[in-house]
């Protein structure tokens, strides 16, 4: 009975206080009550806690599309991450592609131009799923995961807190309101002609005044000790800030560590597909001839194929007259390059520059000139003029 009776006073009295705080809140938007307004400094970390949430969920939302723009899959991998479960492995898109690459070379032959050319395309998609794939795990374990226990963990602190810090405020102002009743109460109290009921009012009101005063001083110092855990929270942002400047300098490394694989397969592959001869049998045993370059130009690898991905297969017959050739040439740029070190030389597309052999030099370059520039300059990015 006694847990009964302590259960409904505790009940009414947490009615009682919602209810006040309701009322207060209601006349403060009402324009009818004063609002206690918090310092300056608090704000301005309510503030850059509040622009770090948004900008911090945004961030890591667009990271994850970008990582796997598949929206099925994002909600697949959520719900196993809820229920605590692995996500079955899959197979991704590069990968994917690989596969269908080399299982058509491999019916098509081997043997035969176009079948080795896809299955060396294939074997190249493959390694870039597999580096695609370690960018995903990399950047989900140093980028995402980081990111998500902020939202998820220090930010919901911060927003309980927050909330406690309203509720507080809010006490605090009904409080002031009660005492300023009170005493407005008091005063017209003591105003009345009749000393009886003067006398009897001036004393419950003063009564009334002695508790609303307690009150005041209890609501404000409970006001201030969550005003001060609030804001120790709140300055915690900056080394939030710090951690997730580390944890962005570990997804761009991760990201370039990638870039730099899928440029490296690709240029291996570009190497491998230059080298195949301009003249090779089909699967019908039939010879498909390359289109002939005209009298007028000597284009490097112009008796190459050029796929539909810009790939050009370069004649290797055209390659070593290039390299053996005396003296200097002037040379067309096919496509833009940047060079990988000091000893080449970047080229912008369609520009036209002198290019010369070097003897011991790698038999897939040639010395470039440009004025006072000079560096080694990659041959298939060239086309010899006369």
């Amino acid at each position: 009975m006694n847990i009964m009776d302590f259960n409904v006073k505790k009940l009414a009295a947490d009615a009682g206080t919602f209810l006040s705080r309701a009322v207060q809140f209601t006349e403060e938007k009402l324009g009818q009550a004063e609002k206690t307004e918090l310092d300056a400094h608090l704000e301005n970390l309510l503030s850059k806690a509040e622009c770090t949430k948004i900008w911090t969920e945004k961030i890591m939302k667009q990271t994850e599309v970008l990582l796997q723009p598949n929206p099925n899959a994002r909600i697949e991998e959520f719900v196993y991450e809820k229920l605590d479960r692995k996500a079955p492995s899959r197979i991704n898109n590069p990968e994917l592609l690989g596969q269908y690459m080399i299982d058509a070379g491999t019916e098509f032959g081997p043997g035969t131009a176009y079948g080795n050319a896809l299955i060396k395309c294939g074997e190249t998609q493959k390694r870039i799923g597999t580096a695609d794939r370690e960018l995903i795990q990399t950047s989900a374990l140093n980028f995402l995961t980081p990111l998500r226990n902020f939202i998820e963990g220090d930010y919901k602190t911060i927003a309980k807190e927050r909330k406690l810090l309203q509720n507080k405020r809010l006490d605090l102002d009904a409080a002031k309101t009660r005492l300023k009743k009170a005493k407005a109460a008091e005063t017209r109290a003591s105003q009345l002609n009749s000393a009886r009921l003067e006398g009897d009012n001036n004393m419950i009101w003063a009564v009334e005044v002695t508790k609303s005063e307690q009150e005041l001083r209890i609501t404000q110092s409970e006001f201030d000790r969550q005003a001060e855990i609030t804001r120790l929270l709140l300055e915690g942002i900056s080394s939030t800030h710090a951690h997730h400047l580390r944890c962005l300098n570990d997804f761009v490394e991760a990201q370039m560590t990638y870039y730099a694989q899928c440029y490296q397969y690709m240029l291996d592959l570009q190497k491998q597909l230059g080298s195949f001869p301009s003249n090779y049998h089909c699967n019908n045993n039939q010879t498909s001839v390359a289109p002939v370059p005209s009298a007028s130009s000597n284009v490097i690898g112009s008796s190459a194929l050029t796929s539909t991905s810009g790939l050009v297969m370069t004649s290797p017959s055209n390659l070593i007259d290039l390299k053996e050739c005396s003296g200097s040439r002037k040379a067309r740029v096919l496509y833009d390059y940047d060079a990988a070190n000091s000893s080449e030389l970047s080229l912008l597309a369609d520009e036209v520059i002198t290019v010369f052999s070097v003897v011991g030099m790698d038999s897939d370059w040639l010395m470039g000139e440009r004025g006072n520039q000079k560096g080694r300059v990659p041959i298939t990015y060239l086309e010899l003029l006369n």
